[in-house]
């Protein structure tokens, strides 16, 4: 089969990234000829399909008038229509695989996969189908879900866009276009949703998702078999910015002295945070590979302490592969993923309190219970996450649409 793979990054800037280089290298490893379709970037992994990536700056590192002059691009990107077709032309791939499109790749490629008959299927990582700003938060970072009935100027009332006003207009645009004139929901065959909680958030705002959407975990390839150790830290690795909970983990951490956290990762809050932080927590700076999966076997317990509504964090998956359980918020797609007391715990999100409490509590477990908490992690990631189980649903998918679009 010649599945094309879209997304607008092609290097690991997140876990929508790590997702897709997975699902690439899983298709190949069983005998696929996957295509990359992706923007153009001076951080992208080689790939013998780059002369067909579309030239586009990345926004959120531009001056206002870059944004404005690129503001017809980001809601139509023309570039993109044009390079993908030719692309099509030249593999005619079988089926397309969309993760991440918006503001940047934009819908312009929808109506040229249409026109070739490619049956289209997309991995929802986000929430842009249904909010402008794709967090349902709103500038000052309170839950928000004003724009759930199409009032997307409700998103530069609130400057939900990180708080910035240009920014805020950009995406309410391309939300009312999109709305207007291309919306997803008529031209892709089918959604995959990574979790329950995303599903039913969509199904919600958009009756018509449910008659052609599933929901699949990620995955994570396979590991080598780590013993169930309990470490003498606790560990955070991620974005190091305010939606992931870092304040309120810090805050936490501050309260009990006697308990170490090492935080990985980079992002906005790093330098200012790597001055305030207290004594017993540490910053690692950006790790991966064995040196990450080390840091995580070594860990009593990884925290996932988000203030947002997370879908199927990377983070979780990967340290229930190892074997380390999981202190996370109960919020959005965390808590379907912790058996609590069995492959982790949860605490009320943005409570440095209770997250304190918990902490104290998953620290202070045996080491007994811990082997088995260890040991339910690990059965729960094999369960739920493993390579094979997920490229059997996901070509079942695949072959899905093909079927209906022969129709």
């Amino acid at each position: 089969m010649k599945i094309l793979q879209i997304n607008k990054y092609f290097f690991k800037k997140g876990g929508a990234e790590t997702v897709f280089f997975n699902t690439i290298q899983l298709l190949e490893r069983h005998g696929h000829t996957v295509i990359p379709f992706s923007l153009k970037n001076k951080k992208n992994e080689p790939s013998p399909y780059e002369s067909y990536f579309v030239d586009y700056p990345e926004l959120s590192e531009s001056s206002l008038p870059k944004k404005i002059k690129n503001l017809p691009a980001f809601i139509y990107n023309k570039e993109a229509a044009r390079k993908l077709e030719k692309l099509i032309q030249k593999e005619k791939p079988d089926v397309a695989h969309i993760h991440l499109m918006f503001n940047s790749m934009s819908v312009s490629i929808l109506p040229v996969l249409k026109k070739y008959n490619i049956p289209i299927i997309m991995s929802v990582h986000d929430y842009r189908l249904v909010c402008p700003a794709y967090t349902f938060t709103d500038g000052k970072r309170n839950f928000c879900e004003r724009c759930k009935t199409g009032n997307y100027y409700n998103c530069i009332t609130h400057k939900c866009s990180k708080g910035s006003l240009i920014n805020s207009f950009m995406l309410s645009m391309d939300s009312y276009f999109r709305s207007k004139f291309y919306s997803p929901i008529d031209y892709i065959n089918r959604f995959i949703f990574v979790s329950k909680f995303s599903m039913n958030k969509h199904i919600q705002v958009e009756k018509r998702f449910k008659d052609r959407c599933t929901y699949l975990y990620n995955f994570t390839p396979k590991v080598k078999d780590y013993s169930s150790t309990k470490g003498d830290y606790i560990f955070f690795f991620g974005r190091i910015s305010e939606e992931k909970g870092i304040l309120t983990l810090l805050n936490a951490i501050k309260q009990v002295p006697d308990i170490k956290l090492k935080l990985a990762g980079t992002g906005p809050l790093l330098e200012q945070l790597k001055s305030q932080c207290p004594p017993n927590a540490e910053f690692l700076g950006f790790k991966q590979g064995e040196e990450l999966r080390e840091l995580i076997h070594n860990a009593s317990f990884v925290v996932v302490s988000s203030e947002c509504y997370e879908n199927n964090p990377m983070t979780i998956i990967e340290s229930y592969m190892i074997g380390t359980p999981v202190i996370g918020s109960d919020l959005g797609g965390i808590p379907e993923l912790i058996i609590e007391n069995k492959t982790g715990y949860t605490f009320k999100p943005k409570s440095f309190d209770d997250l304190k409490e918990t902490i104290t509590k998953a620290c202070s477990i045996s080491e007994e219970e811990y082997a088995r908490m260890s040991d339910e992690a690990k059965k729960f990631a094999m369960d739920n996450f493993s390579e094979e189980s997920h490229y059997q649903k996901l070509i079942k998918n695949y072959q899905l649409i093909i079927d209906q679009n022969k129709r």
